[in-house]
């Protein structure tokens, strides 16, 4: 059981956060991308990259590696930044959820980056429902715990 005071999250928690920080997260991603056209755009302007016959900037960079790569990155440093800033992205702050470590302090950011890559695209919450801690995939590859916080511990500013 966790150190702290507080529950650990269910499953049902989980998933609303996660279907709400799927918003936010498309909305980060569009912005990438808007930056990764704007880039595209500069570097044919400038003349040092530029579009090769009937190719658009939408098409030059959509299928290219780099592109997929700055992609993960961007969503990866969303997530691992958030937990290891604050614990909290913001639809886990709407649902009351804080990831911490064991001992109830906060995430660093390769245990972020770590929780991401092992919850397999959120699969990693289905082993809440048979776990006898409430703990997910992501939570014991990463030494954390997600738990539910009452809504006065949610209201505090926890930022580094």
């Amino acid at each position: 059981m966790s150190k702290t005071e507080f529950p650990r999250a269910g499953f049902f928690r989980r998933i609303a956060a996660i279907v709400y920080d799927s918003l936010v997260i498309t909305a980060v991603v569009m912005f990438a991308a808007g930056l990764a056209l704007a880039v595209s755009v500069a570097l044919d302007s400038a003349q040092l990259l530029p579009l090769a016959t009937d190719v658009d900037h939408a098409e030059r960079i959509a299928d290219t590696l780099v592109f997929r790569i700055y992609l993960v990155l961007v969503i990866v440093t969303f997530y691992a930044g958030f937990w290891s800033r604050g614990g909290q992205t913001l639809g886990m702050k709407a649902w009351r959820l804080r990831v911490q470590g064991l001992d109830g302090k906060r995430i660093s950011f390769r245990q972020g980056v770590v929780r991401f890559f092992t919850s397999l695209v959120g699969l990693g919450n289905f082993l809440v429902l048979f776990h006898p801690n409430n703990q997910a995939l992501q939570d014991l590859a990463a030494k954390c715990e997600v738990v539910v916080l009452t809504p006065e511990a949610n209201q505090h500013k926890n930022w580094a």
